[in-house]
């Protein structure tokens, strides 16, 4: 016996269309996305290539993923950032504490962003230099017997 029915899942008044989206031109408030295209291991050393976008939201997997590496015996860290297209202070954060503990850390294949987040960062931490101070040029001063 064939059964077969064209009647829609939902009654009619409850399938609606949706209201058009209204596109604000703001700040993107949506997190980035960090893929990890490959991984590697050599002996203690882990390989990994990234690729897409490391923000504060966007560098949470990568902390956990570092994290649960550090905890099966990974020692080193080689990271390709070739495809990396954007990264802030949250990639340098998920990063900060990989090399504790003796364990290494190496970026490969650095792209632009990454260069330009690793320039920021090392100017960043130099010490402020202090104003040369000219010392004002006063004649000296004439008693009134002078």
């Amino acid at each position: 016996m064939n059964t077969s029915s064209t009647a829609p899942i939902l009654p009619g008044p409850l399938a609606t269309e949706a209201p058009p989206t209204v596109h604000d031109s703001g700040a993107d408030t949506a997190p980035g996305v960090i893929l990890i295209r490959s991984c590697t291991t050599l002996g203690a050393t882990l390989v990994v290539h990234l690729a897409g976008e490391i923000d504060h939201f966007g560098a949470a997997p990568l902390r956990a993923f570092l994290a649960s590496a550090a905890d099966n015996g990974i020692t080193g860290l080689v990271l390709d950032c070739s495809r990396v297209t954007f990264c802030d202070s949250g990639f340098l954060a998920a990063l900060d504490w990989w090399p504790r503990q003796g364990r290494r850390l190496r970026l490969t294949h650095r792209s632009r962003a990454v260069e330009r987040l690793l320039r920021a960062a090392a100017a960043a931490s130099r010490p402020a230099r202090k104003p040369l101070i000219h010392a004002q040029q006063t004649s000296p001063r004439l008693g009134p017997t002078g």
